[in-house]
């Protein structure tokens, strides 16, 4: 039996086509809208989001993008790009010569572009490689989502293969280790290191979600691999919005605290899989400004894993597993 033809989509979460406020509209207009991010009630919601969040915060988070953004565009394109060509060249390396592409679950390149590309390259099978580490509905499951919407308008449509996480792959770890020992070489190290992931509502948690438990891996996982101990170390969780609790401890009221005890604290990344602006602008500028206000000498942001050779190899490993079963 003659093998299907296979390729690798790369998903990730999404980013505005311009650092402008039409943009930053339409990109959160996408984004706030999915049941999966926020669960309210459309009653309830719908006029909060267009009567409200969107006349008020593009102008603020333009601003904020227009701060990171760069020759090539948005870094979480770019970076995401550069991913995309990086690891089908290793695969090719490997002896898999398939074309890999990009989507965004929100904006451009579509979740459709993505599968046009794949299947005017012949590609009878494909298999989805949703770039975040831990599972979680909000993103994880939003992709699976917004695949399952563009296929319900095809009459025919490739097989699919889906990666639901890898939070606790060891290539994965060892790459965050990796990047966290080359940081300390080159710039020291810090009294303690923080390993922040993005948040969810404690209400999706309590709900099922399992994405904190994941991060809580994830971050002891790293914590044993660097043989720190307890004292040296946390796990949190940042980017919080609205008014409900979010699962804790809060990134910021802990650089709040330790601002108090330590000078300088390391900052590691693990659920984003290339810097964006929760990275570049809400760690590195806003979380490093809290620290030094409240009291520490120096903020030092470890990058997200982005194009580093380890990362690409740990995603080819990924996805020859797939291939190879």
């Amino acid at each position: 039996m003659l093998k299907k033809k296979q390729g690798i989509l790369l998903v990730n979460l999404g980013t505005p086509d311009a650092p402008t406020p039409a943009a930053v509209k339409r990109y959160l207009a996408e984004f706030l809208h999915d049941y999966r991010v926020v669960d309210l009630s459309r009653w309830l919601w719908c006029p909060i989001l267009h009567g409200i969040i969107l006349n008020t915060r593009p102008k603020r988070v333009a601003a904020a993008y227009a701060s990171i953004w760069t020759e090539q565009g948005s870094p979480l394109l770019a970076i995401s790009q550069q991913q995309q060509k990086a690891l089908q060249a290793k695969l090719k390396y490997d002896g898999y010569d398939i074309p890999v592409e990009l989507a965004m679950t929100y904006g451009n390149p579509s979740m459709s572009a993505g599968l046009d590309a794949l299947v005017a390259k012949g590609v009878e099978e494909i298999i989805v490689l949703p770039l975040y580490p831990q599972y979680s509905a909000t993103t994880t499951g939003a992709v699976f989502d917004q695949l399952a919407r563009v296929i319900a308008k095809r009459r025919e449509f490739p097989a699919i293969t889906f990666i639901r996480d890898y939070y606790q792959s060891e290539s994965y770890i060892e790459a965050l280790a990796n990047s966290v020992r080359e940081h300390w070489q080159e710039k020291g190290k810090g009294n303690r290191l923080l390993v922040s992931f993005h948040g969810i509502p404690q209400r999706y948690a309590d709900n099922g979600d399992p994405y904190p438990e994941h991060c809580k891996a994830t971050a002891r996982a790293l914590a044993d691999k660097l043989e720190l101990e307890d004292r040296q170390w946390i796990c949190s969780f940042q980017s919080r919005f609205g008014k409900e609790e979010w699962i804790k401890p809060y990134t910021d009221v802990t650089l709040e605290q330790w601002a108090e005890e330590i000078e300088r604290v390391d900052v590691i990344c693990p659920a984003f899989s290339v810097d964006c602006l929760e990275t570049l602008e809400e760690i590195q500028v806003e979380n490093r400004d809290l620290f030094v206000e409240k009291g520490g000498q120096e903020l030092s942001y470890i990058p997200a894993l982005n194009d580093r050779p380890d990362h690409i190899e740990m995603m080819a490993e990924l996805v020859r597993q797939k291939l190879n079963s």
